[in-house]
């Protein structure tokens, strides 16, 4: 079995990538990698707190690591946070040299990642990859993954879906323009059940507010 280290945001794309490795019978994650913001304790760009990401990972039977970055912070600094928390769970699990994330249809975010990691002696892996996201977001719903949206990007979709559930209804309400799964940044979501779970979380709603001019942002708490 190949021990592999997850991208952990908090949301469904990852917590669907981390359902679909453990149904391969060549790969185990060992734990799960998330990148907070220093002075938020949120995920960077989802901005789900570090305490609901603590309780996905319990709820997960995982371990979490993280790796803190600056507010604005810039690539070659991102870059060397990444690698530290890299070397820091290579100690921890000697024979790790795997990690997975959960982008779906990006070429390029993929080719980024896949050069970024390579020269610090880590082989990348997209379990989600290339599937029909139009079917891949109704078979979440189909195999109880339950979510609510937590980031929307109101010059891409309506403010007024920030906080809903990532539901079929909301599938339904969707733009044309959009990606049934927010491939392209249109929306993130917050996990809180899914078979990829030992037990649901319950999470409080909490204020919706607007950052940036531009991104609308819906609180979720335990």
């Amino acid at each position: 079995m190949i021990p592999v280290l997850l991208s952990w945001s908090g949301g469904k794309d990852a917590a669907w990538a981390l359902h679909a490795l453990r149904q391969r019978g060549d790969v185990q994650v060992v734990a799960l990698l998330s990148t907070l913001t220093e002075g938020y304790d949120r995920a960077s760009m989802q901005g789900v707190r570090r305490e609901v990401l603590q309780a996905q990972a319990e709820a997960a039977g995982l371990p979490l690591l993280e790796a803190w970055i600056p507010q604005a912070c810039d690539n070659t600094l991102y870059l060397q946070r990444m690698a530290d928390a890299l070397l820091q769970a290579r100690l921890r699990w000697p024979g790790l040299h795997t990690l997975a994330f959960g982008d779906l249809l990006l070429e390029d975010i993929r080719r980024w990642r896949e050069q970024q990691y390579a020269p610090l002696g880590w082989q990348t892996l997209f379990p989600l990859f290339g599937r029909d996201t139009a079917q891949l977001a109704r078979q979440m719903i189909a195999g109880g993954l339950r979510a609510r949206l937590c980031c929307v990007d109101s010059q891409r979709l309506d403010p007024g879906f920030a906080g809903r559930a990532f539901d079929v209804a909301l599938l339904d309400a969707l733009p044309g323009t959009v990606d049934a799964c927010g491939e392209n940044g249109e929306f993130h979501t917050c996990v809180s059940d899914g078979p990829m779970f030992l037990h649901p979380l319950t999470l409080h709603q909490g204020q919706t507010v607007l950052r940036d001019a531009r991104y609308v942002y819906t609180d979720f708490h335990r």
